[in-house]
């Protein structure tokens, strides 16, 4: 019981730790304003990524160390790639949902990773690998040919075993802007028209 009207003890702390959440809410709401801003600038999104991967192979060049965490990196980004180029509806496992003749209904091609998760996965992983650079305690000597050899044999395994999954199952990740299709042969009124 507060008889002298005074601060309760304790209050203070109580001050402080909700002006720090009431920061990182603030803070928290910037950054996702700030996502949802660049979501449909997609050259600028892969720019930046290209710029802070550039930034984190000159920082691991420079250091000549920290391929362990280039190495980690690499596999994940195999993993984010292979999600991205797969269906969100694995036809070998729930049976072929696709269209696989001319008579069946067009269905569009639906990721298991959308292209903006692919893309914040990646930056993030970048992020959080250059910053893993600064610790000496990730910096785990190894004859890194080796790592790289190694790499390149599960990215090629890899991507051989998901075309040949999308060459059974007959569908294509990308697309590439609005389909057309050929021009329209003239009838034979118009060729005779054309004529002189």
């Amino acid at each position: 019981m507060d008889v002298g009207g005074g601060a309760v003890a304790g209050d203070g702390a109580s001050s402080t730790s909700s002006a720090v959440s009431q920061w990182t809410f603030t803070l928290s709401q910037r950054y996702q304003h700030l996502l949802d801003k660049s979501t449909p600038h997609v050259l600028y999104r892969w720019i930046f990524f290209a710029t802070i991967a550039f930034i984190f192979a000159i920082r691991v060049i420079m250091v000549q160390g920290f391929y362990i965490i280039t190495y980690a990196l690499g596999i994940y980004i195999i993993q984010l790639l292979i999600a991205f180029l797969s269906p969100q509806v694995d036809p070998e496992v729930d049976g072929p949902t696709l269209p696989t003749r001319g008579s069946d209904e067009f269905r569009p091609f639906v990721r298991r990773l959308p292209e903006f998760k692919f893309w914040y996965s990646l930056s993030k992983a970048v992020c959080i690998a250059f910053v893993l650079t600064f610790f000496s305690a990730f910096d785990v000597p190894v004859f890194w040919p080796i790592l790289l050899f190694y790499w390149l044999v599960l990215f090629v395994s890899t991507m051989k075993r998901q075309i040949m999954h999308m060459v059974k199952y007959k569908y294509v990740p990308f697309t590439f802007g609005k389909q057309r299709y050929g021009k329209k042969a003239p009838s034979t009124d118009e060729r005779s028209v054309s004529k002189p």
